[in-house]
């Protein structure tokens, strides 16, 4: 790998470790020359995901669309960040498992409400009151009911 601040086109690697549950590997570099060091990450490529919104449109799947979504669900509530990347980790996991190139924009939604509903119950229902668009207080207070039945199992 060329230096990047003295452009020799060559490198020693000093240390290699797995990162991220070995989904990433880190490799610490010096540079022979100027005796530089720097670390570059290596990443298995991934075979892009469409989105299809509901308008028809498409658009490359972006993780962090579905992060700030859940963020936002989240505000002022007692859950942590680490709880959230989780979630997010998990819904990217089920879409990239499903083995599809394209997805709909209603299957995520679905797989985000999934993962609020046991993060949260208020999230899940402020993502859920969005995401289903609630006319008026009847169809919120119809999922508020599902919620409570499934909580009495």
């Amino acid at each position: 790998m060329k230096c990047p601040y003295c452009g020799y086109e060559d490198s020693k690697v000093t240390d290699t470790r797995p990162t991220d549950e070995g989904a990433i590997i880190r490799r610490r570099r010096e540079c022979p020359k100027c005796k530089s060091r720097w670390t570059t990450y290596e990443r298995m490529e991934e075979t892009p995901i469409i989105v299809i919104k509901k308008d028809g449109n498409r658009q490359s799947f972006d993780r962090s669309k579905i992060e700030k979504g859940i963020i936002k669900s989240c505000e002022k509530r007692p859950v942590q960040i680490d709880e959230i990347d989780r979630a997010v980790d998990n819904i990217e996991k089920r879409i990239r498992n499903s083995m599809k190139r394209e997805i709909s924009s209603h299957e995520i939604g679905e797989l985000v409400m999934d993962e609020l509903k046991d993060l949260d119950e208020v999230s899940y229902v402020r993502f859920a009151s969005v995401y289903r668009q609630f006319k008026d207080t009847e169809s919120f207070l119809n999922e508020l009911v599902k919620i409570l039945e499934k909580k009495k199992e």
